[in-house]
Order: C-alpha cells, then structure tokens, then sequence
C-alpha cells in the first residue's frame, strides 16, 4: 500500500512537471510570435499583448485567464525593441486544495524601422 501510494505521487509529479514545461514552452513561443507580430513596420507596440492571447487560447485550450502586455523597449545594444509579456496561473494537481504557480514568459522582437 505504501510503495503504491509513493508511485501513484511519483507519477502525478512527472506528469505535473509535463504539463508545466509544455505550456511554459507554448506560452514562450506565443509570446515571441506575439513580439514579432508588434515589431512589423505598420504595427503599433500594442497589438502584441492582444495577438498573443489570441494564439494562447487558439494553442492551449482552457486558458482564458492568461494576461498579455505589450510595450516597447530598446536592447543593450540601443536597438529598438518590442517586448511581450505574458502570465497565466497554472495549477498545481499534486498539491491539494488548488494551489497554482503563475507563470511569466517574455519574448522580444526587433522593431522595424523605414
């Protein structure tokens, strides 16, 4: 009994580990996407929050309760930069009583310019 308790717990925090990772890299992508989409010659800095919440819900289904900031910003280097920002709360099945982690992921693109 205890050895199938441990396993079960075992199990589940892998799989909680999987689903974290998986929508930590679906969050990071959409973000990045979300930059490059803003950073087009005829695109205000803006659009990029909206856009990548967009391909969040379209790619993760369930996930309505994420936030998408968009702003523009300059590099190291004084390149200008588009940045967005995206967190989402995801919820943690290993631990009882609905405990959630948020979960933050930036992407960058390069602004173009005429």
């Amino acid at each position: 009994m205890l050895v199938g308790t441990l396993l079960l717990f075992l199990f589940l925090g892998v799989v909680q580990v999987g689903v974290v990772l998986h929508i930590r890299n679906t969050l990071a992508a959409d973000a990045a996407e979300g930059a490059r989409h803003a950073a087009n010659l005829n695109m205000s800095e803006a659009s990029g929050g909206p856009y990548a919440e967009q391909l969040i819900a379209s790619s993760i289904p369930g996930r309505a309760d994420t936030t998408c900031t968009s702003a523009a910003t300059t590099g190291e280097s004084g390149v200008p930069l588009v940045e967005v920002r995206c967190q989402v709360a995801v919820p943690l099945t290993v631990l009882p009583g609905g405990a959630k982690t948020t979960l933050t992921v930036v992407g960058h693109a390069v602004k173009e310019t005429p």
